[in-house]
């Protein structure tokens, strides 16, 4: 088979320098590109960075460039209508429009839409002043979750274990330049919910507007420290397969969320394209509730996943985008594989960027370090971001790969540099 394919992803993290990397193994890509890309993905020489993110201006460079496909990482550019710039030009895109990401870009949106549609999930209000949204809180006691409406970077989520954790959330998100907050047309709006019992799992599938196929189950860690201490991060590790997705919860994820969503989205004309990752509160009882929707991959999830996948991801891809899912029957190492997140001084409130990267341990195919904040200047690498890389290992076990990923992190060294050392405690055997 002639590597003829050229390929765009879209995005800078290390979810975007994952989908390169698995994407750069496809024996019909000759050139994977990153928009804008990290330093990761500069220092691979079987990738090329773009420093490119207006929309409207990377369409225009993908179509010079005779690009076959696009596959969007972040959030932000799918709220931001990407695919429908790419596909008024006649580019392919996997991806969302804008209109069916409102799954994840309005809190207040994917409600109702999950109501309306018979959807499991925790009984809601909607608020946009702040006094009825305290009165609200008082009323109901705690705990209880407090969400802002618009897109947050994974930080919008608050789980208030006490009132004074769910005011002070209120207060926060009703600002009208809460910092790191987007809010949505017509002003800050909250989304308060009942907490649910249970352990989390992120249920990731893809989508081709009428089937869905399910990746491999995984899980991550949103607390800074160990224990799930500390604040609510945008993921410190994760692993792969979740034991808590046993086939009987998967079956319930895809009949009872996954296909009455898509089945959803069509009948209210938006049919859904595209990555979309279920939150899932798993019950005691192995029921399955919606916390949230994601139109894109997880991360740090997608690193221990794409290191399982065997499946040609780019063939893959072009399936979705030509309504072929129902042909594709994933290939999987049947190994576990498990992510470690480092972080920079400061994450989550105030991370700080600009310390040097020192990088001592070589990658392997079973071992790899995937870069989400970093840049490359003078041939040093620098921290750019909160999250600033992923060591991600497989293993006969879960066990092993713990061992692994952590033997990865020893090869890392920057100053202030933090992670937690307990990834896929909640799955290694009591």
């Amino acid at each position: 088979m002639n590597a003829e394919l050229k390929v765009l992803v879209v995005g800078g993290g290390g979810r975007e320098h994952a989908l390169a990397w698995k994407l750069k193994q496809s024996p019909r890509v000759a050139q994977v590109y990153v928009a804008p890309g990290n330093g990761g993905t500069a220092l691979d020489p079987a990738l090329q960075n773009v420093p490119i993110s207006d929309p409207t201006e990377l369409a225009r460079w993908a179509q010079q460039q005779g690009i076959a496909l696009t596959v969007v990482g972040p959030e932000g550019p799918l709220a931001a209508g990407i695919v429908d710039v790419f596909r008024a030009q006649g580019l392919r895109i996997f991806g969302p429009t804008q209109a069916a990401a409102q799954l994840e870009s309005s809190k207040a949106f994917s409600k109702a839409f999950m109501q309306r549609h018979g959807i499991p999930t925790a009984a809601y209000q909607v608020f946009a002043e702040a006094p009825a949204a305290h009165a609200y809180v008082e009323q109901m006691g705690a705990p209880i979750v407090v969400k802002a409406d618009g897109l947050a970077a994974g930080k919008g989520v608050v789980v208030a274990q006490t009132l004074a954790e769910a005011h002070a959330a209120i207060d926060f998100m009703l600002q009208g330049q809460a910092p790191g907050l987007a809010h949505n047309a017509g002003g800050a709006r909250v989304v308060i919910e009942a907490f649910l019992q249970g352990e989390e799992a992120s249920f990731i599938v893809l989508c081709d507007g009428v089937q869905a196929l399910a990746l491999a189950s995984s899980q991550d860690h949103k607390r800074l420290l160990d224990a799930d201490q500390g604040p609510n991060t945008g993921g410190m590790g994760a692993y792969s397969p979740a034991p808590v997705v046993t086939p009987e919860v998967h079956q319930r994820a895809l009949d009872e969320v996954i296909l009455p969503t898509l089945r959803g989205m069509a009948a209210d004309g938006i049919p859904y394209t595209g990555f979309l990752y279920a939150g899932l509160m798993i019950g005691p009882d192995g029921s399955v509730r919606t916390l949230e929707f994601n139109c894109r991959l997880g991360d740090p999830e997608t690193q221990p996943i794409l290191l399982r996948l065997q499946s040609d991801l780019a063939a893959v891809l072009l399936a979705a985008t030509e309504q072929r899912l129902h042909e594709i029957e994933l290939q999987w190492d049947e190994r576990v594989a498990l992510g470690v997140v480092l972080a920079a001084h400061g994450y989550p409130q105030q991370p700080r960027t600009g310390d040097a990267i020192a990088l001592t341990a070589p990658d392997s195919p079973d071992a790899v370090l995937f870069h989400a904040g970093t840049v490359q200047r003078d041939g040093q690498l620098y921290t750019t971001g909160g999250r600033v890389l992923c060591a991600t290992a497989l293993g006969a076990d879960v066990a092993q790969a713990q061992r692994r990923a952590y033997q990865l992190v020893q090869g890392v060294h920057y100053p202030g540099m933090q992670y937690r050392h307990d990834i896929g405690f909640r799955a290694l055997p009591a």
